[in-house]
């Protein structure tokens, strides 16, 4: 009885409702709090973003936008996830690195520890993808039936 409780017997485990879980709720805040944010104030952020890598302000803007914005859409419907995922890593990695200069603990570390939060949702969706409830697993289903 003990074991059934440790392991929440009456509950299936289903890791495609876990991974489209994690897509939605993980990402959803990224689009929200800094891909629309990026998509509706391109011009005024253009001007003073950061350029950590040094290939210019609105050239580093238009990734992050492309990895906040677009790939975050991407995700939460579960369309070419592992490659958003890989995007959105690329850019949160780079935004840790050279903008937040690996912060995680004291001041100026709340946004380094959200930044791992975030790295850490798109290592898992680039490693285990989208799950079933996806358009990939639809449109690998409908090229199976072929």
């Amino acid at each position: 009885m003990l074991k059934n409780i440790l392991r929440m017997a009456p509950i299936p485990a289903n890791q495609d409702a876990g991974l489209l879980s994690l897509r939605v709720a993980g990402v959803l805040p990224l689009l929200l709090k800094h891909g629309l944010e990026k998509v509706f104030t391109f011009s005024a952020m253009a001007a003073h973003f950061p350029d950590p890598l040094h290939i210019g302000a609105v050239p580093s803007l238009l990734f992050a936008m492309l990895s906040d914005a677009i790939c975050s859409v991407l995700l939460i419907l579960g369309l070419a996830t592992r490659w958003a995922a890989l995007i959105c890593l690329i850019n949160l990695s780079v935004a840790w690195a050279f903008v937040h200069r690996f912060q995680f603990l004291g001041h100026g570390g709340d946004h380094g520890e959200l930044i791992v939060v975030y790295m850490a949702i798109m290592l898992t969706l680039l490693l285990a993808g989208a799950g079933k409830y996806s358009v990939d697993a639809y449109l690998g289903d409908a090229s199976r039936k072929n």
